[in-house]
């Protein structure tokens, strides 16, 4: 298939109930021609198809499906492709089709239980004497009514599993709908005919050969089960729910000079849209006039409000605090941050974990297998065992009900979902499931040094007066210089003037001395700033001065040397410092057994000061960017699983040759193509928790296949042994999913 012409895109597929459906719906879609990829999610009830739209028509698609026994909802412009008669609805995309299927369920449940309790009530109490002898009806007419009953049910919250059954058996294939159809179908036509033909069978007393109780619990209890289930699967999309519900559905624009209130969809590019206080940020731009501070916790994970003025960006669906600005819109409509991040979330939560393979491998022949135990166990019991047929019916009927694929098909998908979406409400964009499973095999974690473990940015961290000028009024001096220099070291010294409110003085004769320092007359002294070569050139000496340069070298600090008047009159040191939470994280992910390394360009002695102090063990100093990924190749020879952390833009090699490449977005850029997970939020501790989440997740997942097998590996001996009363089988059953989907949700409050 050629790249450029392949489409992707997500459906929703009806129908599906186990892992053994998901593996037909696949096989099906990756028949017709021109289909590359086809992964269903039975948790989403969503398939994700990538093809050749010049090969294929999604009504062709749709057909494929239908056959397979179930419902592709494709656009409502798809034509049916020739010969395609679709089921009703098959060629119709609903929004709401999970919630319309949810109220037809539980319709059904209902409709089935209100039946299923008399029905119930009548077969426990008929054999007894006062049921006689207080009934006006003989026995025989019990029974037809109980035939009635049970028939409503079988005709109408039934159906569904017969439906698909039929429809799989026209194909020589079955899956769970077929289980629970002959299950349920043996012991209502089996009870049917002794009430309706009773000289057919040689059965001396007909009423202790009813199961039509049997038939009608089970469907009860395994629509309940469903209808649990179902409600459960919809709490796991909650993260998703929530990013859409964040964006607002209208928005104020000044247009014309005019302030108009216009629809959310009307937005465009440059737009300049008015905010005011508690109101919602309507799309993603740049502040153009006002002050204020935005709530970003739902995008970014940050709890605490970040401070915006002019020139700086705002986030659709935050919501502005307290003040009134006005902002040109830079992204619109599917562009925006959230609808990135809701697509990113998305493709997570449709894609598959290399652990599901054995669950798909089992759902492959896990059906006929069932079918194959039930049919040997209604033969041995018949001719070995020496039971009567309704007896060894019984027993076929325990197995058929017993088996959980669903369970199994649900494990995975699940688990994943809520990991994901936990991740994007906490600012941790995971790219897919693999991604996910194979972070939490990491054994080493490589972080980059600037503006990861540090801010990025040169801050003064000493200042040392040796003339016994006031502090203030060196810095003056020293920022006065500087205020005119592009230099990082230089812009630190002005940004430390500022931040202590200081004013800066004017300067006359500035000179500016490349590779040395600069020079100029400050309220009539001449003052001279620079490195220890310049000091030397204008034969300014001080062992007071070199002896602290030394010491702030050895803490991997920079010197700036200040004189005043031909004499040394202070030294200020200059460093990238750490973030606020570097070091606490690096101390997490060592009590999670990963090794922690540093990446620097900067040279040894700096790059082991920061070590030292953010508590890195392992230093890799002096490597060129390009030569980033070489270093994780080499840790990789190593036979380690290795998790490379950076900026996504120079890293972004090292982060691709990563075993699980790890990007820091800082909150406005999701498009990280080369990273597996991206971080919305610039803090190592974002890691800590990404690494975490994928550790609870996976446990999640072998705990679900865990049970999942072990429902089947213990119940379906059980019952073949007729040790498990198929109504029993039937809310063991239901249980099963149900217990696997809220596993996975209890990832929440992991």
């Amino acid at each position: 298939m050629n790249q450029q012409s392949k489409q992707t895109l997500t459906l929703p597929v009806e129908g599906m109930t186990c892992a053994s459906c998901v593996l037909r719906v696949e096989k099906a879609l990756k028949e017709v021609d021109g289909v590359e990829i086809a992964n269903v999610n039975l948790a989403t009830e969503k398939v994700t198809l990538a093809y050749d739209p010049a090969t294929v028509q999604l009504s062709s698609l749709a057909k494929a499906v239908d056959e397979a026994g179930y419902r592709l909802l494709v656009p409502e412009d798809a034509q049916p492709s020739e010969g395609f008669k679709p089921s009703e609805g098959s060629v119709h995309v609903h929004e709401d089709h999970t919630g319309k299927a949810y109220e037809q369920l539980k319709r059904e449940f209902i409709f089935s239980a209100a039946l299923t309790l008399p029905i119930m009530l009548v077969s426990m109490t008929m054999m007894t004497e006062w049921f006689m002898s207080w009934s006006p009806l003989s026995m025989a007419d019990v029974n037809k009514l109980l035939l009635i009953g049970t028939t409503l049910i079988m005709a109408v919250s039934a159906r569904r599993f017969f439906a698909i059954a039929w429809k799989l058996a026209k194909h020589f294939t079955a899956d769970m709908n077929t289980l629970v159809a002959v299950g349920t179908g043996t012991a209502y036509l089996y009870s049917a005919l002794v009430v309706l033909f009773p000289d057919w069978l040689p059965i001396d007393n007909a009423a202790e050969h009813i199961y039509f109780d049997t038939a009608a619990v089970i469907v009860t209890l395994i629509l309940m089960g469903r209808l649990l289930e179902a409600k459960a699967k919809h709490s796991t999309s909650d993260a998703i729910k929530k990013l859409l519900g964040l964006q607002p559905k209208t928005a104020r624009v000044i247009r014309d000079g005019k302030e108009l209130d216009i629809a959310i969809n009307d937005v465009v590019k440059n737009d300049i849209v008015v905010v005011r206080p508690g109101e919602k940020i309507a799309v993603d731009g740049i502040i153009t006039k006002g002050y204020t501070s935005v709530d970003e916790s739902l995008i970014t994970g940050e709890s605490i409000p970040v401070e915006k003025s002019a020139g700086q960006k705002v986030i659709g669906g935050t919501i502005n605090k307290n003040g009134s600005i006005e902002f040109r819109a830079t992204a619109v409509g599917r562009d925006t941050v959230i609808a990135q991040i809701v697509k990113f979330v998305e493709d997570a939560q449709g894609s598959k974990a290399p652990i599901q393979r054995l669950a798909d491998k089992i759902a492959a022949f896990f059906v006929p297998t069932v079918m194959a135990i039930a049919v040997v166990t209604f033969l041995a019991w018949l001719f070995i065992g020496g039971l009567p047929f309704s007896a060894a019916m019984i027993n076929f009927i325990a197995v058929l009900i017993i088996a959980c694929p669903c369970a199994l098909g649900l494990a995975t998908p699940t688990a994943i979902m809520v990991g994901t979406g936990i991740g994007a409400t906490k600012g941790i964009l995971i790219k897919n499931a693999e991604s996910l499973e194979r972070a939490h095999k990491t054994q080493v974690v490589v972080l980059d040094k600037t503006g990861t473990i540090t801010e990025g940015k040169p801050q003064v961290t000493d200042v040392l007066v040796l003339n016994g000028m006031p502090e203030q009024t060196l810095l003056q001096r020293a920022a006065a210089l500087e205020i005119k220099s592009e230099h990082p070291l230089g812009l630190a010294i002005v940004e430390r003037a500022r931040t202590h409110l200081l004013a800066i003085p004017k300067v006359e004769s500035f000179q500016s001395m490349p590779g040395l320092g600069v020079t100029a007359v400050v309220e009539g002294d001449a003052v001279a700033i620079g490195n220890m070569a310049m000091m030397k050139e204008y034969s300014v000496h001080s062992a007071e001065a070199e002896s602290a340069a030394s010491k702030l070298s050895v803490q991997g600090k920079t010197s700036v040397f200040i004189a005043i008047n031909g004499a040394m009159a202070g030294v200020i040191g200059i460093a990238d410092t750490l973030k606020p939470t570097s070091r606490e994280a690096i101390a997490q992910l060592k009590r999670m057994s990963l090794e922690v390394v540093m990446i620097t360009g900067d040279n040894a002695r700096t790059a082991e000061a920061i070590a030292r102090e953010a508590g890195v063990d392992r230093v890799i100093a002096e490597v060129l960017p390009d030569q980033k990924a070489a270093r994780v190749k080499e840790l990789q020879s190593e036979g380690k699983i290795v998790a490379m952390v950076g900026d996504g833009v120079n890293d972004a090699p090292a982060l691709a040759q990563a075993d699980v490449g790890i990007a820091m977005a800082s909150g406005t850029d999701v498009a990280m193509e080369t990273a597996d997970i991206t971080l919305m939020k610039n803090d190592l501790l974002s890691v800590v928790e990404a690494i975490r989440l994928s550790h609870n997740t996976i446990r999640a997942i072998r705990q679900n296949l865990f049970w999942a097998f072990i429902y089947n590996v213990v119940g379906i001996p059980i019952a073949a042994l007729g040790l498990l009363n198929p109504i029993y089988a039937a809310a063991a059953m239901a249980f099963s999913s149900v217990s696997v989907v809220l596993n996975s949700l209890r990832l929440r409050y992991s």
